[in-house]
């Protein structure tokens, strides 16, 4: 057993290390300076109740991007000075996010421990490599994302920080092996697994969904398939689930072995992003040679978002998480006794509510971030939910899921073909989709975003925004002005979200602008970049006439798209005649 011993160290606190909706993210050469990554780590545990930091286990893993097995080191060492028990390490260092969540809630260690908490290495959908993005949060033993009181002490912690401890000369852990090291300090012992990073998500993908079914569907003759990770962590479980649990030709991955830079492209699964894919799934400006297949869809880096795709098809995360809900009690045994409540974030679409009337089921709107749908999740009010920004999830963990959310949309898809898996055409991603558009209306949705654009600029956009909303008819009298055919603004406010679990109460959540035809218009500042400010603008017209519900959707838009843009200044505010994406 080898023997270690503590370091304080002294410190001063760092600017600007205030947790996101997704902790704390920032370009890699920031997280090199020194004491920064310690800082943070130590603050962590400082703002963390006692029990949940001496004699706990800790899960320590991400999504494998650059500065990763340097952070994990770090991170260990700091635990075991700290008073750490024992940490779990994905093989390799990667464990997606949704794994994480999974490893947390479902995990029971070989001494029956469990763990109580998680530092989760990744930027998400951001890029990765030495001079770009990496990111670090902590979540709970619910297996969420830590509330806004935690991450306030965190934050409050690092502009008062001192000290932090280590043990400084605990070696290094080889993180591409399974197995236990164990270590002695001064408070006892201190134990490193490495375990393999797949095999408990596999286990609760396999509880969640009917496997032989979607088994049959895959060996379909007229179904093909195909997934790209965008060389993140995804490729981890990929080939696992897609491949040998459920009979995937293994040429239908693209971009499944994870790599530190992603391969240098942007692991964002969106139309702009996933070239390949989208490419290949004849979505792009030239057809592919081969017919494309059926069913496609994308990850992010850390896997908790998805596209999903069918052929020459695209599915809006809107309506994505919307389909899902209305045949979830039929096609995935998980939710075979009904559904608790569905939940959307304020700026996706209202395709949910729709769904969630007619189903009469409980329904929430909550502001940008998962912790949210946790809260009511814990509560038992909240069975599926999802966001606009490609999160789609449910209860079965506290994180958005983006395999899950793929799974999902295999077993409605073998549902609706499940008398018809011979037959000469099955049953597709579209039909699906205009069905459900035919069934309950059609929410046309785009966002766009405009990324690093400067902070006082945008500050400046919102500002604008909210001092217009002081007068309606002054509001409509502008947009009239840009366009006639554009019906008035009945309601705008900036929106505020007062928890009904634990009656917090979140302010400054977005700019709303309501038309009283049920379009929107909405703006918000996104807080998952590393630099400078991202706005991002949500435009949505809802189109109840099933015979008005096939027109392109950027068509459908152009009016409020006009609006928008004219009504906040856009290019005036931020200098950009034209947004970074488009979704």
């Amino acid at each position: 057993m080898v023997l270690f011993e503590l370091s304080r160290k002294e410190t001063s606190p760092i600017d600007g290390q205030k947790p996101g909706t997704s902790g704390l993210r920032k370009k890699v050469v920031v997280f090199q300076q020194p004491n920064y990554l310690h800082n943070f780590v130590q603050s962590t545990f400082n703002a963390l109740p006692s029990d949940k930091v001496k004699g706990a286990t800790l899960v320590v893993s991400g999504d494998g991007r650059y500065f990763s097995k340097d952070a994990i080191q770090i991170i260990v060492k700091m635990a075991a000075a700290n008073g750490v028990r024992r940490i779990w390490i994905g093989q390799n260092g990667l464990l997606s996010t949704p794994a994480v969540s999974c490893v947390i809630r479902e995990r029971v260690g070989a001494d029956g421990s469990k763990a109580t908490g998680a530092f989760i290495l990744t930027a998400s959908h951001n890029p990765g490599g030495p001079h770009e993005d990496f990111g670090i949060k902590y979540n709970m033993e619910n297996g969420g994302p830590a509330p806004e009181a935690i991450t306030d002490k965190i934050y409050a912690n690092t502009k008062t920080i001192t000290e932090y401890f280590i043990a400084e000369n605990l070696p290094d852990v080889d993180v591409s092996t399974i197995g236990v090291t164990n270590f002695s300090g001064p408070e006892g012992s201190f134990d490193v697994e490495v375990f393999d990073s797949a095999s408990d998500y596999v286990k609760l993908m396999k509880s969640i969904f009917d496997f032989a079914s979607i088994q049959e569907l895959f060996a379909s003759p007229n179904f093909t398939f195909c997934y790209d990770a965008l060389h993140g962590v995804a490729g981890a479980y990929a080939k696992r689930i897609f491949v040998e649990e459920l009979g995937a030709n293994e040429i239908s991955l693209l971009n499944c072995v994870p790599k530190e830079d992603f391969g240098g492209g942007h692991p964002d699964p969106n139309l702009t992003y996933a070239k390949e894919l989208v490419m290949r799934m004849g979505l792009g400006k030239s057809n592919p040679q081969d017919e494309p297949p059926e069913f496609g869809a994308a990850a992010d880096g850390d896997a908790d978002r998805n596209m999903i795709l069918g052929k020459r098809f695209f599915v809006t995360p809107s309506d994505s998480v919307a389909i899902i809900a209305a045949n979830a009690a039929q096609a995935i045994p998980y939710f075979s006794t009904g559904l608790k409540g569905v939940a959307r974030s304020m700026p996706t679409s209202a395709a949910l509510d729709v769904v969630a009337k007619n189903l009469n089921l409980k329904f929430f709107e909550v502001p940008t971030g998962w912790k949210f749908f946790g809260n009511l999740m814990d509560a038992g009010l909240c069975s599926i939910c999802g966001e606009e920004s490609f999160g789609t999830g449910s209860d079965h963990i506290r994180e958005k899921d983006g395999i899950w959310a793929v799974l999902a949309w295999l077993s409605i898809l073998a549902y609706k073909n499940k008398d018809n898996f011979n037959g000469e055409k099955l049953v597709t991603v579209e039909d699906i989709v205009r069905q459900h558009w035919a069934t309950y209306g059609r929410h046309y949705y785009t966002r766009y975003d405009y990324e690093n654009v400067d902070a006082a600029g945008a500050k400046e956009l919102m500002s604008y925004l909210i001092n217009l909303q002081s007068s309606l008819p002054e509001v409509n009298k502008i947009i009239h002005g840009i366009r006639s055919d554009v019906l008035d603004v009945v309601h705008a406010d900036e929106f505020e979200y007062k928890d009904p679990v634990d009656e917090s109460v979140s302010k400054h959540q977005g700019i709303r602008y309501l038309f009283a035809d049920g379009s929107r218009l909405v703006f918000r500042l996104s807080g998952t970049g590393s630099e400078g400010a991202t706005i991002r603008l949500y435009i949505e017209q809802y189109e109840k006439d099933s015979s008005k519900t096939s027109k392109d959707s950027q068509e459908a838009l152009a009016p409020l798209v006009q609006v928008a843009l004219k009504l906040s200044k856009m290019e005036e505010f931020t200098g950009r005649s034209a947004p970074t994406v488009i979704t």
